[in-house]
């Protein structure tokens, strides 16, 4: 039974993360919210509700005791600024721009960054698996990005530059949260990173400025799931799972985002996915499940993707 619930957790996590990128872009058609505020927003509910989460069920003097050493202090704000806001809004301006399907194939190629990145620094040799992997990334997101027609883009420029920046900030925030998740749980460090870059962003974009009024009720449904349900819950579920399955399971579950946000791209906000898409999408997940599949090895770079997904948060 405990194995049920880890699978039900994990898979219902990964299903609301990716499905909250595709409700995301409605609010962006349907009611032209700005993304700046979505993500000011969305950061700054949900990594109350982690603090919460982790103030009733774990060590609750973390949530204040992560703020005692300087050095920690320092590196939390870095990662906030940098590493959790980074990622969300190159993530949603990648959505608002083009569509969640792409955005979120697109910040699947953190690994590939994180290979690339220990490769340069010649930290580590490029094994026949690494190749494997890149080629598949680069092959899916030709398809992916083209649908076989080198002279037109799926998406709008724009669209694939954020994605890659998205890629890039993941890759970023999955290696520069390695230390501070040796001292504290990930409840604390995601939350507080949280809060963190929604204050920053709060000074181009406040919370509080928006005509709340003209909002239907459709709208604040949607925005309860991408804060509630698409942030914290999705969240927390995972991190849940990693207490009742192996992480390797849980990643290879948890790949089943990306599906989720294709799907809902697709047969829900109806937008045209060719072929050759499909097949780019393939190779994407393809080169997901190398790397799940190769967490259990133990070169430096592989130990590090141990830490990818656990602190996923699209």
């Amino acid at each position: 039974m405990e194995r049920l619930k880890g699978i039900f957790l994990v898979l219902t996590g990964a299903v609301f993360w990716g499905i909250g990128g595709t409700v995301a872009k409605k609010l962006f058609q349907q009611d032209h919210i700005d993304v700046n505020w979505l993500v000011t927003i969305r950061l700054l509910v949900s990594g109350c509700l982690l603090l919460t989460v982790q103030f009733f069920t774990k060590d609750r003097s973390q949530i204040l005791g992560v703020w005692k050493t300087r050095k920690i202090a320092i590196q939390l704000m870095i990662f906030g600024l940098i590493g959790m806001l980074g990622v969300q809004y190159t993530y949603m301006a990648s959505i608002e721009h083009g569509n969640a399907a792409v955005a979120t194939l697109l910040q699947y190629l953190a690994p590939v960054m994180i290979i690339v990145y220990f490769i340069f620094r010649k930290q580590t040799v490029p094994t026949k698996r690494d190749m494997m992997t890149v080629s598949l990334a680069l092959i899916g997101c030709f398809l992916l990005l083209t649908n076989g027609t080198i002279s037109q883009l799926s998406v709008p420029t724009v669209a694939v530059v954020w994605g890659v920046l998205s890629a890039i900030a993941l890759a970023f925030y999955t290696l520069y949260a390695v230390p501070l998740l040796k001292e504290y749980d990930s409840l604390v460090i995601v939350g507080w990173a949280m809060i963190i870059g929604s204050i920053a962003l709060s000074f181009i974009r406040p919370p509080w400025q928006m005509d709340y009024t003209s909002l239907t009720i459709e709208a604040y449904l949607y925005l309860v799931f991408i804060i509630i349900f698409g942030t914290m819950i999705a969240f927390w579920f995972y991190i849940e799972s990693l207490k009742k399955l192996e992480p390797k399971e849980s990643s290879i579950l948890g790949s089943i985002e990306p599906l989720a946000a294709v799907v809902t791209t697709v047969f829900w906000l109806k937008e045209p996915y060719g072929f050759f898409q499909w097949v780019g999408t393939a190779c994407i997940f393809g080169m997901i499940l190398l790397v799940a599949l190769n967490k259990g090895q133990s070169s430096k770079h592989n130990q590090i993707h141990k830490n990818i997904k656990p602190l996923k948060v699209s």
